[in-house]
């Protein structure tokens, strides 16, 4: 099947669990730690998701999958991809000429 085939509501609902579970690498060791926290959070959201969308999850009606993805991306916003430096994010402060050290310190802030 081709993506374009894929019905509507089906790409959006896909298109959120992709985006729950896509979280960038991150730069340090402790960068890990919350990495994984984070992304064993959003799995969670996204199994539920799925679960209901397959009609699995044995909590009240049918919403749709329309109202499946949106309420997976309001769970989302709960864990925001924040806490960490990602590789990404190091290379650039590395490429603008600060430190290791300074690359891989969160900002004032954020939480570690």
């Amino acid at each position: 099947m081709k993506s374009s085939e894929i019905p509507e509501p089906v790409r959006d609902l896909l298109a959120a669990v992709l985006e729950a579970i896509s979280l960038p690498h991150p730069a340090t060791f402790a960068g890990g730690e919350v990495h994984e926290r984070l992304l064993a959070d959003r799995v969670v959201h996204a199994r539920l998701a799925l679960r209901s969308a397959l009609g699995s999850d044995g909590v009240g009606p049918d919403m749709g999958l329309a109202w499946d993805a949106q309420f997976l991306r309001e769970r989302l916003a709960r864990h925001p991809i924040t806490g960490y430096v990602t590789v990404d994010q190091a290379d650039a402060a590395l490429t603008a000429g600060k430190t290791w050290a300074e690359a891989v310190t969160l900002p004032a802030g954020e939480d570690q």
